[in-house]
């Protein structure tokens, strides 16, 4: 007997886009629409703009200029009095230069050798990796959520049917009892406590369709989807979805778990770090030249005629630290501890997987036990009130007997339900612990 989830949705404005979307067409949509997840994506996209920067400490850079003074008073300088035969300590105030002055030039410079730069180069595509191993983290993430939360909907959707057939059973049933009492083949009480128990299902009903409106609109919500927008669940789930191919990880490697690279990628990063910070020692080297032209008028004539002067010059710079108060040592000593941090966490995950592995798959083993156990009492229990329901109406059987069995079979359906949602939660995790998700 399995129970089959097709065209399940909520019910909203008709004029709204609708949306009917299998278990892999969610997740598709998420991936696009998902804010954590295009955040991401984004933060790939600065990466790679901040490796554009990175590089560009590595190639020329030039300069322009130009400019041009104007001297509402030329500036004043003080010579020695006794220059021209003045006595000591008096000074004659004279003024050098002329009114109108222009100048322009360009220069370059280009970094020939910088270790931290060096390093820094080398580590570019190592930090887009860790950004492209953070958005497939999130997306993992988001992809889990969204399996459960869809597989709970559909196990709702299900309990949703097992619901309506069970009310019209008791409806049916109701209308029975209303027949044997009028001809006076049941009392009034039997009557009464079948209306309760209809009563109670309607009810039950009732918070399982405003479970499945709130569940809804959290799938949306976590998709990126406008919640005004209907979505419609078309996938076919039920026991047959839980199979044994997920237990057949034999060759079990760390690396194909997402976070395990992501911890890895961080290692490298350190590592590169330490490089950084000890090759800070080394001298850093460059070359820079300039050309420039000058001139000087009383007049402003610039663009008529007369002298331009030249000056030129090519430069080599070497800077040698010497002493930094030992910042520099404490730096790379940091490094290294976090280095030896992010080892223990690798370790740590390892093991952490170990464990997660080994419980996902008993639990998931259990949880398949489960299901086909309370499939089986499920079935038993629909025999049972089938039974009990023909000696009722044949006057040979008592309302208790039939409100236990009607009792007996909803706890059934409602435990099978429970339990094969339980199932799929249980796949959806040892899926993520193989790096299957």
């Amino acid at each position: 007997m399995g129970f089959a989830i097709t065209g399940f949705s909520i019910a909203q404005d008709s004029t709204k886009t609708t949306h009917a979307f299998s278990l892999e067409q969610c997740v598709e949509y998420a991936q696009k629409n998902n804010v954590q997840v295009r955040n991401a994506l984004l933060a790939i996209d600065v990466q790679t703009q901040t490796n554009r920067e990175i590089a560009g400490a590595a190639l020329p850079t030039i300069n322009t200029n130009l400019n041009g003074v104007n001297y509402t008073q030329i500036p004043v300088s003080l010579l020695p009095g006794q220059i021209f035969g003045g006595a000591p300590g008096t000074f004659i105030p004279v003024q050098f230069g002329t009114k109108y002055n222009a100048n322009f030039g360009a220069s370059i410079q280009q970094l020939l050798f910088d270790g931290q730069v060096f390093i820094a180069l080398q580590a570019r595509a190592a930090s887009l990796d860790m950004q492209r191993k953070n958005a497939a983290l999130t997306q993992e993430a988001i992809k889990g959520n969204i399996y459960k939360i869809y597989y709970q909907l559909a196990a709702s959707k299900t309990q949703l049917n097992i619901l309506d057939a069970n009310i019209n059973r008791i409806r049916t049933l109701s209308r029975d009892a209303e027949i044997m009492f009028k001809n006076g083949f049941a009392e009034k009480l039997d009557v009464d406590k079948i209306s309760v128990q209809l009563n109670n299902l309607e009810t039950e009903k009732l918070k399982a369709n405003n479970s499945v409106a709130i569940g809804f609109m959290g799938l949306k919500m976590l998709m990126g989807m406008p919640v005004k927008d209907s979505l419609v669940l078309t996938d076919v789930i039920n026991e047959n979805s839980l199979t044994n191919d997920v237990l057949s990880e034999n060759n079990f490697e760390y690396s194909v778990r997402k976070d395990f690279q992501y911890l890895s990628t961080i290692k490298k990063m350190n590592e590169y770090n330490i490089k950084r910070y000890q090759l800070s020692n080394l001298p850093t080297i460059s070359m820079s030249g300039s050309y420039s032209k000058n001139a000087q008028r009383t007049k402003f004539d610039f663009f008529q005629g007369g002298d331009w002067f030249t000056t030129s010059l090519v430069s080599l710079n070497v800077s040698l630290p010497i002493f930094n108060g030992f910042a520099t040592d404490a730096r790379i000593k940091r490094t290294k501890i976090e280095l030896k941090q992010t080892e223990n966490q690798i370790e740590g995950l390892k093991n952490n997987i170990d464990n997660e592995i080994n419980q996902a798959k008993l639990n998931y083993m259990s949880s398949v036990a489960t299901v086909q156990f309370q499939k089986k009492n499920m079935e038993l229990a629909e025999k049972v009130f089938q039974q009990t329901k023909k000696k009722y109406e044949a006057g040979t059987g008592s309302n208790t007997e039939i409100s236990a069995a009607q009792t007996d079979l909803v706890s059934a359906q409602n435990n099978f339900m429970n339990a094969l949602y339980a199932a799929l939660i249980a796949k959806v995790d040892l899926l993520k612990a193989t790096g299957k998700l």
